[in-house]
Protein backbone atom coordinates (compact mmCIF):
# COMPACT_ATOMS: atom_id res chain seq x y z
CA UNK A 1 0.00 0.00 0.00
CA UNK A 2 1.21 3.51 -0.80
CA UNK A 3 2.86 5.30 2.14
CA UNK A 4 2.60 9.05 1.55
CA UNK A 5 5.10 10.03 4.24
CA UNK A 6 7.85 7.55 3.35
CA UNK A 7 9.90 8.76 0.38
CA UNK A 8 12.35 6.57 -1.53
CA UNK A 9 15.34 8.54 -2.76
CA UNK A 10 17.96 7.17 -5.14
CA UNK A 11 21.40 8.73 -4.62
CA UNK A 12 23.87 8.48 -7.50
CA UNK A 13 27.54 9.52 -7.33
CA UNK A 14 29.02 9.96 -10.79
CA UNK A 15 32.55 10.42 -9.42
CA UNK A 16 32.87 6.82 -8.26
CA UNK A 17 29.94 5.25 -10.18
CA UNK A 18 28.09 4.22 -7.05
CA UNK A 19 24.53 4.46 -5.77
CA UNK A 20 22.32 3.73 -2.78
CA UNK A 21 18.65 4.04 -1.83
CA UNK A 22 17.47 6.02 1.17
CA UNK A 23 14.00 5.85 2.72
CA UNK A 24 12.90 8.68 4.99
CA UNK A 25 9.85 10.47 6.29
CA UNK A 26 9.36 13.59 4.14
CA UNK A 27 5.58 13.72 3.95
CA UNK A 28 5.47 17.29 5.25
CA UNK A 29 7.10 18.38 1.95
CA UNK A 30 4.53 16.43 -0.17
CA UNK A 31 6.84 15.61 -3.13
CA UNK A 32 8.10 17.29 -6.30
CA UNK A 33 9.27 20.84 -5.62
CA UNK A 34 8.85 20.41 -1.87
CA UNK A 35 11.21 17.47 -1.41
CA UNK A 36 13.54 18.70 -4.18
CA UNK A 37 14.07 21.93 -2.24
CA UNK A 38 14.97 20.03 0.93
CA UNK A 39 17.21 17.51 -0.82
CA UNK A 40 19.14 20.16 -2.76
CA UNK A 41 19.66 22.19 0.41
CA UNK A 42 20.92 19.15 2.33
CA UNK A 43 23.21 17.73 -0.34
CA UNK A 44 24.99 20.74 -1.84
CA UNK A 45 27.33 23.42 -0.52
CA UNK A 46 25.69 26.78 -1.12
CA UNK A 47 28.77 28.55 -2.57
CA UNK A 48 29.45 25.87 -5.18
CA UNK A 49 30.34 26.80 -8.77
CA UNK A 50 27.30 25.72 -10.87
CA UNK A 51 29.59 24.05 -13.44
CA UNK A 52 31.77 22.22 -10.92
CA UNK A 53 31.41 18.65 -9.72
CA UNK A 54 29.99 20.02 -6.47
CA UNK A 55 26.70 20.98 -8.10
CA UNK A 56 23.83 18.59 -7.40
CA UNK A 57 20.83 17.69 -9.56
CA UNK A 58 17.58 16.56 -7.95
CA UNK A 59 14.75 15.04 -9.97
CA UNK A 60 11.48 14.62 -8.05
CA UNK A 61 7.92 13.50 -8.67
CA UNK A 62 4.81 13.70 -6.51
CA UNK A 63 2.16 11.54 -4.82
CA UNK A 64 -0.29 12.12 -7.67
CA UNK A 65 2.23 10.55 -10.10
CA UNK A 66 1.00 8.40 -11.78
CA UNK A 67 -2.27 8.16 -9.87
CA UNK A 68 -4.22 11.02 -11.45
CA UNK A 69 -4.50 12.78 -14.83
CA UNK A 70 -2.13 15.69 -15.51
CA UNK A 71 0.29 14.68 -12.73
CA UNK A 72 2.81 14.24 -15.50
CA UNK A 73 5.59 16.69 -14.66
CA UNK A 74 9.04 16.04 -13.25
CA UNK A 75 10.78 18.74 -11.23
CA UNK A 76 14.53 19.25 -11.71
CA UNK A 77 16.35 21.40 -9.17
CA UNK A 78 20.02 22.46 -9.19
CA UNK A 79 22.22 25.53 -8.97
CA UNK A 80 21.75 27.46 -12.19
CA UNK A 81 24.76 28.34 -14.35
CA UNK A 82 22.61 31.04 -16.01
CA UNK A 83 21.36 32.94 -12.96
CA UNK A 84 24.00 31.86 -10.45
CA UNK A 85 21.42 30.83 -7.84
CA UNK A 86 18.44 28.48 -7.65
CA UNK A 87 17.73 26.61 -10.86
CA UNK A 88 14.43 24.83 -11.36
CA UNK A 89 12.89 23.37 -14.48
CA UNK A 90 9.80 21.22 -15.11
CA UNK A 91 9.24 18.78 -17.98
CA UNK A 92 6.42 16.55 -19.08
CA UNK A 93 6.59 13.49 -21.29
CA UNK A 94 7.17 10.08 -19.74
CA UNK A 95 9.83 10.97 -17.16
CA UNK A 96 7.56 11.38 -14.11
CA UNK A 97 5.75 8.08 -14.66
CA UNK A 98 9.01 6.23 -15.31
CA UNK A 99 10.60 7.54 -12.09
CA UNK A 100 7.50 6.74 -10.01
CA UNK A 101 7.12 3.26 -11.52
CA UNK A 102 10.81 2.57 -10.89
CA UNK A 103 9.94 3.03 -7.23
CA UNK A 104 11.41 6.45 -6.49
CA UNK A 105 10.11 9.79 -5.31
CA UNK A 106 13.39 11.53 -6.06
CA UNK A 107 16.81 11.00 -7.65
CA UNK A 108 19.85 12.89 -6.34
CA UNK A 109 22.85 13.07 -8.68
CA UNK A 110 26.23 14.16 -7.28
CA UNK A 111 29.79 14.40 -8.52
CA UNK A 112 31.15 14.35 -12.05
CA UNK A 113 32.36 11.51 -14.22
CA UNK A 114 35.93 11.48 -15.54
CA UNK A 115 34.63 10.34 -18.94
CA UNK A 116 31.37 10.75 -20.87
CA UNK A 117 28.69 8.38 -19.59
CA UNK A 118 24.97 7.87 -19.57
CA UNK A 119 23.13 6.37 -16.62
CA UNK A 120 20.38 3.74 -16.83
CA UNK A 121 18.07 3.25 -13.85
CA UNK A 122 16.18 -0.02 -14.10
CA UNK A 123 14.07 -0.25 -10.96
CA UNK A 124 16.56 -1.32 -8.24
CA UNK A 125 19.58 -1.45 -10.56
CA UNK A 126 21.69 1.45 -11.82
CA UNK A 127 24.02 0.99 -14.80
CA UNK A 128 26.79 3.37 -15.81
CA UNK A 129 27.26 3.16 -19.59
CA UNK A 130 30.26 4.42 -21.51
CA UNK A 131 29.10 7.35 -23.67
CA UNK A 132 32.39 8.35 -25.31
CA UNK A 133 31.03 7.38 -28.72
CA UNK A 134 27.98 9.62 -28.11
CA UNK A 135 29.95 12.60 -26.85
CA UNK A 136 30.32 15.08 -29.67
CA UNK A 137 26.99 14.20 -31.31
CA UNK A 138 25.45 17.65 -31.47
CA UNK A 139 21.95 16.50 -32.39
CA UNK A 140 19.94 15.60 -29.29
CA UNK A 141 17.40 13.76 -31.45
CA UNK A 142 20.06 11.41 -32.84
CA UNK A 143 21.42 10.80 -29.34
CA UNK A 144 17.94 9.80 -28.21
CA UNK A 145 17.49 7.40 -31.12
CA UNK A 146 20.83 5.68 -30.52
CA UNK A 147 20.12 5.14 -26.83
CA UNK A 148 16.59 3.98 -27.63
CA UNK A 149 18.02 1.22 -29.84
CA UNK A 150 20.52 0.16 -27.20
CA UNK A 151 18.28 -0.01 -24.14
CA UNK A 152 15.24 -2.06 -23.20
CA UNK A 153 11.95 -0.69 -21.89
CA UNK A 154 10.37 0.87 -24.96
CA UNK A 155 7.05 2.39 -23.90
CA UNK A 156 8.00 2.32 -20.22
CA UNK A 157 11.16 4.40 -20.13
CA UNK A 158 12.24 7.98 -20.31
CA UNK A 159 15.41 9.16 -22.05
CA UNK A 160 16.63 12.54 -20.79
CA UNK A 161 19.63 13.72 -22.81
CA UNK A 162 21.62 16.74 -23.90
CA UNK A 163 22.68 17.95 -27.31
CA UNK A 164 25.79 19.84 -28.28
CA UNK A 165 24.76 22.94 -26.31
CA UNK A 166 24.99 21.05 -23.04
CA UNK A 167 28.40 19.61 -23.90
CA UNK A 168 29.66 23.11 -24.74
CA UNK A 169 28.30 24.43 -21.43
CA UNK A 170 26.00 27.01 -23.00
CA UNK A 171 24.41 28.48 -19.90
CA UNK A 172 20.87 28.11 -21.23
CA UNK A 173 21.26 24.58 -22.56
CA UNK A 174 18.32 22.32 -21.82
CA UNK A 175 17.72 18.61 -21.33
CA UNK A 176 15.39 16.91 -23.80
CA UNK A 177 13.10 14.13 -22.67
CA UNK A 178 11.40 11.78 -25.12
CA UNK A 179 11.14 13.65 -28.43
CA UNK A 180 9.16 16.79 -27.75
CA UNK A 181 9.51 17.76 -24.05
CA UNK A 182 12.25 19.75 -22.35
CA UNK A 183 13.79 20.83 -19.08
CA UNK A 184 14.36 24.17 -20.73
CA UNK A 185 14.88 27.02 -18.32
CA UNK A 186 17.93 27.99 -16.22
CA UNK A 187 20.54 25.71 -17.79
CA UNK A 188 20.15 22.11 -16.61
CA UNK A 189 21.79 20.94 -19.87
CA UNK A 190 25.01 22.76 -19.01
CA UNK A 191 25.05 21.07 -15.59
CA UNK A 192 24.68 17.68 -17.32
CA UNK A 193 27.55 18.64 -19.63
CA UNK A 194 29.80 19.70 -16.76
CA UNK A 195 29.27 16.28 -15.20
CA UNK A 196 30.01 14.49 -18.50
CA UNK A 197 26.49 13.08 -18.24
CA UNK A 198 25.12 12.65 -21.76
CA UNK A 199 21.81 11.10 -20.73
CA UNK A 200 19.72 9.65 -17.93
CA UNK A 201 17.47 6.71 -18.78
CA UNK A 202 14.80 5.53 -16.32
CA UNK A 203 12.88 2.28 -16.83
CA UNK A 204 10.04 1.70 -14.39
CA UNK A 205 7.80 -1.35 -14.13
CA UNK A 206 6.31 -1.02 -10.65
CA UNK A 207 2.85 0.07 -9.53
CA UNK A 208 1.32 1.75 -6.49
CA UNK A 209 -2.04 0.89 -5.00
CA UNK A 210 -4.34 3.38 -3.26
CA UNK A 211 -5.54 2.59 0.25
CA UNK A 212 -9.15 3.14 -0.87
CA UNK A 213 -9.59 1.66 -4.36
CA UNK A 214 -13.30 2.51 -4.65
CA UNK A 215 -12.78 6.09 -3.48
CA UNK A 216 -9.85 6.45 -5.84
CA UNK A 217 -11.90 5.39 -8.86
CA UNK A 218 -14.63 7.89 -7.94
CA UNK A 219 -12.21 10.81 -7.56
CA UNK A 220 -10.33 9.82 -10.71
CA UNK A 221 -13.57 9.80 -12.71
CA UNK A 222 -14.53 13.20 -11.32
CA UNK A 223 -11.18 14.76 -12.30
CA UNK A 224 -11.30 13.13 -15.72
CA UNK A 225 -14.83 14.39 -16.37
CA UNK A 226 -13.96 17.96 -15.34
CA UNK A 227 -10.92 17.87 -17.61
CA UNK A 228 -12.68 16.48 -20.66
CA UNK A 229 -16.14 18.06 -20.53
CA UNK A 230 -15.48 21.56 -19.21
CA UNK A 231 -13.73 24.44 -20.93
CA UNK A 232 -10.77 24.22 -18.54
CA UNK A 233 -8.52 22.36 -21.00
CA UNK A 234 -10.33 22.70 -24.35
CA UNK A 235 -8.15 25.46 -25.83
CA UNK A 236 -4.98 23.48 -25.13
CA UNK A 237 -6.32 20.55 -27.13
CA UNK A 238 -7.71 22.48 -30.10
CA UNK A 239 -4.89 24.93 -30.80
CA UNK A 240 -2.47 24.56 -27.91
CA UNK A 241 -0.65 27.44 -26.23
CA UNK A 242 -0.20 29.25 -29.60
CA UNK A 243 -3.84 30.24 -29.18
CA UNK A 244 -2.38 33.16 -27.18
CA UNK A 245 -0.58 34.79 -30.12
CA UNK A 246 -3.56 36.56 -31.71
CA UNK A 247 -5.25 37.90 -28.55
CA UNK A 248 -1.97 39.08 -27.00
CA UNK A 249 -1.05 40.84 -30.23
CA UNK A 250 -4.47 42.45 -30.41
CA UNK A 251 -3.98 43.55 -26.79
CA UNK A 252 -0.60 45.09 -27.73
CA UNK A 253 1.13 42.71 -25.34
CA UNK A 254 3.24 40.57 -27.74
CA UNK A 255 6.97 41.49 -27.43
CA UNK A 256 8.22 42.28 -30.93
CA UNK A 257 11.72 42.99 -32.27
CA UNK A 258 13.38 43.01 -28.85
CA UNK A 259 10.37 44.82 -27.42
CA UNK A 260 10.77 47.83 -29.62
CA UNK A 261 7.03 47.26 -29.97
CA UNK A 262 4.34 45.08 -28.42
CA UNK A 263 2.47 44.59 -31.68
CA UNK A 264 3.65 42.38 -34.57
CA UNK A 265 2.14 43.18 -37.95
CA UNK A 266 2.71 39.58 -39.11
CA UNK A 267 1.23 37.94 -36.02
CA UNK A 268 -1.71 36.47 -37.90
CA UNK A 269 0.65 34.47 -40.14
CA UNK A 270 2.31 32.82 -37.12
CA UNK A 271 -0.83 32.50 -34.99
CA UNK A 272 -1.97 29.23 -33.49
CA UNK A 273 -4.90 29.18 -35.87
CA UNK A 274 -2.64 29.44 -38.94
CA UNK A 275 -0.30 26.75 -37.65
CA UNK A 276 -3.29 24.49 -36.99
CA UNK A 277 -4.73 25.12 -40.45
CA UNK A 278 -1.58 24.73 -42.53
CA UNK A 279 1.15 22.98 -40.50
CA UNK A 280 -0.38 20.79 -37.81
CA UNK A 281 0.48 17.13 -38.37
CA UNK A 282 -0.52 15.52 -35.08
CA UNK A 283 -1.16 16.06 -31.40
CA UNK A 284 0.48 14.06 -28.64
CA UNK A 285 0.12 13.95 -24.88
CA UNK A 286 2.34 13.51 -21.87
CA UNK A 287 1.83 10.28 -19.96
CA UNK A 288 -1.53 10.10 -18.19
CA UNK A 289 -2.87 13.26 -19.84
CA UNK A 290 -6.20 13.25 -21.72
CA UNK A 291 -5.67 16.66 -23.33
CA UNK A 292 -2.81 16.23 -25.83
CA UNK A 293 -1.67 19.86 -25.85
CA UNK A 294 1.62 19.10 -27.64
CA UNK A 295 1.12 20.24 -31.23
CA UNK A 296 3.48 18.90 -33.90
CA UNK A 297 4.07 20.61 -37.22
CA UNK A 298 5.30 18.94 -40.39
CA UNK A 299 7.98 20.91 -42.23
CA UNK A 300 8.68 19.74 -45.79
CA UNK A 301 12.16 20.62 -47.04
CA UNK A 302 12.89 19.98 -50.73
CA UNK A 303 16.06 18.18 -51.76
CA UNK A 304 18.30 20.43 -53.83
CA UNK A 305 18.47 18.30 -57.00
CA UNK A 306 15.13 16.50 -56.68
CA UNK A 307 12.27 18.98 -57.24
CA UNK A 308 9.50 16.46 -56.48
CA UNK A 309 11.05 14.93 -53.37
CA UNK A 310 11.08 16.31 -49.84
CA UNK A 311 12.21 15.29 -46.42
CA UNK A 312 9.67 15.90 -43.67
CA UNK A 313 10.71 17.05 -40.21
CA UNK A 314 8.29 16.89 -37.28
CA UNK A 315 8.67 19.89 -34.96
CA UNK A 316 6.79 20.69 -31.76
CA UNK A 317 5.68 24.29 -31.42
CA UNK A 318 4.09 26.36 -28.66
CA UNK A 319 3.50 29.96 -27.71
CA UNK A 320 6.88 30.65 -26.15
CA UNK A 321 8.78 29.38 -29.19
CA UNK A 322 6.62 31.40 -31.58
CA UNK A 323 7.15 34.52 -29.47
CA UNK A 324 10.89 34.15 -28.86
CA UNK A 325 11.95 32.97 -32.33
CA UNK A 326 9.12 34.70 -34.18
CA UNK A 327 7.83 38.09 -33.09
CA UNK A 328 10.86 38.83 -30.89
CA UNK A 329 13.09 38.42 -33.96
CA UNK A 330 10.60 39.90 -36.42
CA UNK A 331 10.19 36.56 -38.22
CA UNK A 332 6.67 36.27 -39.63
CA UNK A 333 6.96 33.27 -41.96
CA UNK A 334 5.88 29.93 -40.49
CA UNK A 335 8.30 27.71 -42.42
CA UNK A 336 11.23 29.96 -41.50
CA UNK A 337 10.10 29.98 -37.90
CA UNK A 338 9.89 26.19 -37.84
CA UNK A 339 13.46 25.99 -39.16
CA UNK A 340 14.62 28.14 -36.25
CA UNK A 341 12.71 25.98 -33.78
CA UNK A 342 14.27 22.87 -35.23
CA UNK A 343 17.79 24.32 -35.00
CA UNK A 344 17.33 25.20 -31.35
CA UNK A 345 15.90 21.72 -30.66
CA UNK A 346 18.77 20.04 -32.48
CA UNK A 347 21.45 21.65 -30.30
CA UNK A 348 19.34 21.48 -27.16
CA UNK A 349 19.05 25.16 -26.23
CA UNK A 350 16.29 26.93 -24.37
CA UNK A 351 14.24 28.69 -27.05
CA UNK A 352 13.24 31.71 -24.97
CA UNK A 353 16.82 32.48 -23.96
CA UNK A 354 18.07 31.92 -27.51
CA UNK A 355 15.52 34.28 -29.04
CA UNK A 356 16.04 37.04 -26.47
CA UNK A 357 19.83 36.81 -26.80
CA UNK A 358 19.65 37.12 -30.60
CA UNK A 359 17.12 39.95 -30.38
CA UNK A 360 19.47 41.89 -28.09
CA UNK A 361 22.42 41.18 -30.42
CA UNK A 362 20.42 42.48 -33.41
CA UNK A 363 19.64 45.75 -31.68
CA UNK A 364 23.17 46.06 -30.29
CA UNK A 365 24.53 45.67 -33.83
CA UNK A 366 22.09 48.25 -35.15
CA UNK A 367 23.14 50.70 -32.43
CA UNK A 368 26.86 50.13 -33.03
CA UNK A 369 27.65 48.57 -29.64
CA UNK A 370 28.99 45.54 -31.49
CA UNK A 371 30.14 45.12 -35.09
CA UNK A 372 29.83 42.58 -37.86
CA UNK A 373 33.26 41.32 -36.77
CA UNK A 374 31.48 40.20 -33.61
CA UNK A 375 28.29 38.77 -35.10
CA UNK A 376 30.08 37.45 -38.26
CA UNK A 377 26.80 37.80 -40.15
CA UNK A 378 24.53 40.83 -40.63
CA UNK A 379 21.81 40.23 -38.06
CA UNK A 380 18.61 41.98 -39.04
CA UNK A 381 15.09 41.64 -37.66
CA UNK A 382 13.07 39.40 -39.96
CA UNK A 383 16.09 37.71 -41.57
CA UNK A 384 15.51 34.09 -40.57
CA UNK A 385 18.44 32.72 -42.61
CA UNK A 386 20.84 34.95 -40.68
CA UNK A 387 19.36 33.76 -37.40
CA UNK A 388 19.84 30.11 -38.36
CA UNK A 389 23.54 30.87 -38.86
CA UNK A 390 23.62 32.84 -35.60
CA UNK A 391 22.21 29.83 -33.72
CA UNK A 392 24.98 27.73 -35.28
CA UNK A 393 27.50 30.31 -34.03
CA UNK A 394 26.00 30.25 -30.54
CA UNK A 395 26.69 26.53 -30.53
CA UNK A 396 30.13 26.69 -32.20
CA UNK A 397 31.27 29.81 -30.27
CA UNK A 398 33.82 30.80 -32.94
CA UNK A 399 34.80 34.09 -31.27
CA UNK A 400 34.69 35.97 -27.98
CA UNK A 401 31.34 37.57 -28.72
CA UNK A 402 29.48 34.28 -29.16
CA UNK A 403 31.29 32.75 -26.16
CA UNK A 404 29.94 35.63 -24.10
CA UNK A 405 26.44 35.51 -25.61
CA UNK A 406 26.31 31.80 -24.79
CA UNK A 407 26.42 32.85 -21.13
CA UNK A 408 23.13 34.73 -21.49
CA UNK A 409 22.00 38.23 -22.38
CA UNK A 410 22.77 39.57 -18.90
CA UNK A 411 26.45 38.70 -19.28
CA UNK A 412 26.61 39.94 -22.90
CA UNK A 413 25.09 43.33 -22.04
CA UNK A 414 27.39 43.70 -19.05
CA UNK A 415 30.38 43.30 -21.36
CA UNK A 416 29.23 45.10 -24.52
CA UNK A 417 26.65 47.56 -23.20
CA UNK A 418 22.98 47.86 -24.00
CA UNK A 419 21.72 46.84 -20.56
CA UNK A 420 18.75 49.14 -21.05
CA UNK A 421 17.39 46.79 -23.73
CA UNK A 422 18.81 43.48 -22.44
CA UNK A 423 15.57 41.76 -21.50
CA UNK A 424 16.43 39.47 -18.61
CA UNK A 425 15.01 39.38 -15.11
CA UNK A 426 17.11 37.91 -12.34
CA UNK A 427 19.41 36.66 -15.11
CA UNK A 428 16.67 34.68 -16.86
CA UNK A 429 15.60 35.87 -20.31
CA UNK A 430 12.05 37.25 -20.42
CA UNK A 431 8.90 35.31 -21.32
CA UNK A 432 6.52 36.60 -23.97
CA UNK A 433 4.11 38.81 -22.05
CA UNK A 434 4.24 42.63 -22.04
CA UNK A 435 1.00 42.92 -20.11
CA UNK A 436 1.67 45.32 -17.26
CA UNK A 437 3.00 45.71 -13.74
CA UNK A 438 1.88 42.24 -12.65
CA UNK A 439 3.81 40.48 -15.41
CA UNK A 440 7.10 42.26 -14.78
CA UNK A 441 6.95 42.30 -11.00
CA UNK A 442 6.12 38.61 -11.28
CA UNK A 443 9.30 38.02 -13.30
CA UNK A 444 11.37 40.02 -10.81
CA UNK A 445 10.21 38.31 -7.61
CA UNK A 446 9.30 34.87 -8.98
CA UNK A 447 11.64 32.24 -7.60
CA UNK A 448 12.45 31.08 -11.16
CA UNK A 449 11.90 34.55 -12.73
CA UNK A 450 9.31 32.84 -14.91
CA UNK A 451 5.80 33.83 -15.97
CA UNK A 452 4.68 30.46 -14.63
CA UNK A 453 5.83 31.25 -11.10
CA UNK A 454 2.89 33.46 -10.23
CA UNK A 455 0.97 34.32 -13.45
CA UNK A 456 1.35 38.08 -13.09
CA UNK A 457 0.48 38.39 -16.78
CA UNK A 458 -2.91 36.85 -16.00
CA UNK A 459 -3.53 39.22 -13.09
CA UNK A 460 -2.84 42.13 -15.45
CA UNK A 461 -5.49 40.91 -17.87
CA UNK A 462 -8.13 39.97 -15.30
CA UNK A 463 -7.85 42.81 -12.78
CA UNK A 464 -10.84 45.13 -13.17
CA UNK A 465 -9.18 47.97 -11.30
CA UNK A 466 -5.62 49.04 -10.57
CA UNK A 467 -4.18 47.29 -7.53
CA UNK A 468 -1.81 49.01 -5.17
CA UNK A 469 1.80 47.73 -5.31
CA UNK A 470 1.22 46.00 -1.97
CA UNK A 471 -2.01 44.33 -3.09
CA UNK A 472 -0.35 43.13 -6.29
CA UNK A 473 2.67 41.65 -4.51
CA UNK A 474 0.42 39.84 -2.03
CA UNK A 475 -1.58 38.35 -4.92
CA UNK A 476 1.59 37.25 -6.72
CA UNK A 477 3.05 35.59 -3.61
CA UNK A 478 -0.26 33.95 -2.76
CA UNK A 479 -0.48 32.47 -6.25
CA UNK A 480 3.15 31.35 -6.23
CA UNK A 481 2.67 29.72 -2.82
CA UNK A 482 -0.31 27.74 -4.15
CA UNK A 483 1.70 26.71 -7.20
CA UNK A 484 4.25 25.15 -4.86
CA UNK A 485 1.50 22.66 -4.00
CA UNK A 486 0.75 21.95 -7.65
CA UNK A 487 4.46 21.51 -8.46
CA UNK A 488 4.90 19.28 -5.41
CA UNK A 489 2.08 16.96 -6.48
CA UNK A 490 3.46 17.36 -9.49
CA UNK A 491 0.51 18.66 -11.54
CA UNK A 492 0.80 20.45 -14.87
CA UNK A 493 0.01 24.14 -14.42
CA UNK A 494 -2.28 23.98 -17.45
CA UNK A 495 -4.60 21.91 -15.23
CA UNK A 496 -4.60 24.43 -12.37
CA UNK A 497 -8.27 25.14 -13.13
CA UNK A 498 -9.02 21.45 -12.56
CA UNK A 499 -6.95 20.94 -9.41
CA UNK A 500 -8.57 23.43 -7.08
CA UNK A 501 -7.81 23.17 -3.33
CA UNK A 502 -11.11 21.35 -2.86
CA UNK A 503 -10.27 18.76 -5.54
CA UNK A 504 -6.72 18.25 -4.21
CA UNK A 505 -8.03 17.56 -0.69
CA UNK A 506 -10.56 15.11 -2.12
CA UNK A 507 -7.92 13.40 -4.29
CA UNK A 508 -5.63 12.92 -1.29
CA UNK A 509 -8.13 10.85 0.70
CA UNK A 510 -8.04 7.59 -1.33
CA UNK A 511 -4.24 7.70 -0.99
CA UNK A 512 -4.58 7.71 2.78
CA UNK A 513 -3.80 11.40 3.25
CA UNK A 514 -5.97 13.63 5.41
CA UNK A 515 -5.32 17.33 4.87
CA UNK A 516 -7.65 20.32 5.01
CA UNK A 517 -7.63 23.16 2.50
CA UNK A 518 -6.12 25.47 5.13
CA UNK A 519 -3.37 22.96 5.92
CA UNK A 520 -2.71 22.57 2.21
CA UNK A 521 -2.32 26.30 1.67
CA UNK A 522 -0.11 26.63 4.74
CA UNK A 523 2.13 23.88 3.36
CA UNK A 524 2.39 25.84 0.10
CA UNK A 525 3.50 28.92 2.02
CA UNK A 526 6.04 26.82 3.91
CA UNK A 527 7.56 25.40 0.71
CA UNK A 528 7.63 28.88 -0.82
CA UNK A 529 9.57 30.20 2.18
CA UNK A 530 12.02 27.30 2.07
CA UNK A 531 12.68 27.89 -1.63
CA UNK A 532 13.19 31.61 -1.12
CA UNK A 533 15.59 30.89 1.74
CA UNK A 534 17.55 28.46 -0.44
CA UNK A 535 17.60 30.93 -3.34
CA UNK A 536 19.14 33.57 -1.06
CA UNK A 537 21.68 31.11 0.32
CA UNK A 538 22.71 30.23 -3.23
CA UNK A 539 23.55 33.85 -3.97
CA UNK A 540 20.40 35.73 -4.97
CA UNK A 541 20.42 39.38 -3.88
CA UNK A 542 17.19 41.30 -4.46
CA UNK A 543 18.97 44.64 -4.06
CA UNK A 544 21.10 43.90 -7.13
CA UNK A 545 18.27 42.94 -9.46
CA UNK A 546 18.25 44.92 -12.71
CA UNK A 547 15.12 46.37 -14.33
CA UNK A 548 15.60 46.93 -18.09
CA UNK A 549 14.72 50.47 -19.11
CA UNK A 550 13.03 49.19 -22.28
CA UNK A 551 9.96 47.92 -20.42
CA UNK A 552 9.06 51.51 -19.45
CA UNK A 553 9.32 52.81 -23.02
CA UNK A 554 6.70 50.63 -24.72
CA UNK A 555 3.05 51.04 -23.79
CA UNK A 556 1.02 48.17 -22.41
CA UNK A 557 -2.73 47.97 -22.97
CA UNK A 558 -3.04 49.91 -19.69
CA UNK A 559 -0.51 52.55 -20.65
CA UNK A 560 3.19 52.85 -19.87
CA UNK A 561 4.63 51.19 -16.80
CA UNK A 562 5.46 53.32 -13.77
CA UNK A 563 9.00 52.78 -12.45
CA UNK A 564 8.02 54.16 -9.04
CA UNK A 565 5.17 51.64 -8.81
CA UNK A 566 7.56 48.75 -9.46
CA UNK A 567 10.14 50.11 -7.02
CA UNK A 568 7.47 50.42 -4.31
CA UNK A 569 6.34 46.86 -5.02
CA UNK A 570 9.89 45.53 -4.69
CA UNK A 571 10.40 47.50 -1.46
CA UNK A 572 7.21 46.03 0.00
CA UNK A 573 8.17 42.52 -1.14
CA UNK A 574 11.58 42.91 0.48
CA UNK A 575 10.11 43.94 3.83
CA UNK A 576 7.09 41.60 3.84
CA UNK A 577 8.59 38.41 2.41
CA UNK A 578 12.26 38.55 1.42
CA UNK A 579 13.82 39.71 4.68
CA UNK A 580 11.89 37.44 7.03
CA UNK A 581 13.03 34.07 5.68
Amino acid sequence: MYDFNLKRILHIDLANYSYFVEERDMGEWIGGTGIATRLLSENMKKDVDPLSEGNVIVFAVGPFTPAYPFASKTVAMFKSPLTGNLGESHAGGRSATAIANAGYDAIVIKGASSKPIYVVIENEKVHFRDARVLWGIEDSLITGRIIAEREIGRGLRTIMRIGGAGEKLIRFAGVMTETYRHFGRTGLGAVFGSKKLKALVVIGRGTKKPSDAKGYREVYSKIFEIATTSDAMKKYYLIGTPVNIAPLNELRALPTRNLESAYFEKAEEISGEKFAEFNLARRIACNHCPTACIHIAALRIPYEDEPYFHKTIMISYDYELIYSLGSMLGVGDRDSLLKLMHRVELYGMDAMSTGVCLAWATEALKKGLISKNDTLIPLEFGNAEAYVKAIDNLYLQPNEFYKTLAQGVEMAARKYGGEEFALAFGGNEMPGYHTGHGGYIGYLIGLRHSHLDNAGYSIDQKAKEELTPEELVDKLVEEESWRQILSSLVVCFFARGVYTPEIVVEAFKPLGIEMSEDELKETGRKIYSEKLKLKKELGFDLSKIRIPKRIFEVETFKGKLDRKYIENALKYYEQRYYEIV
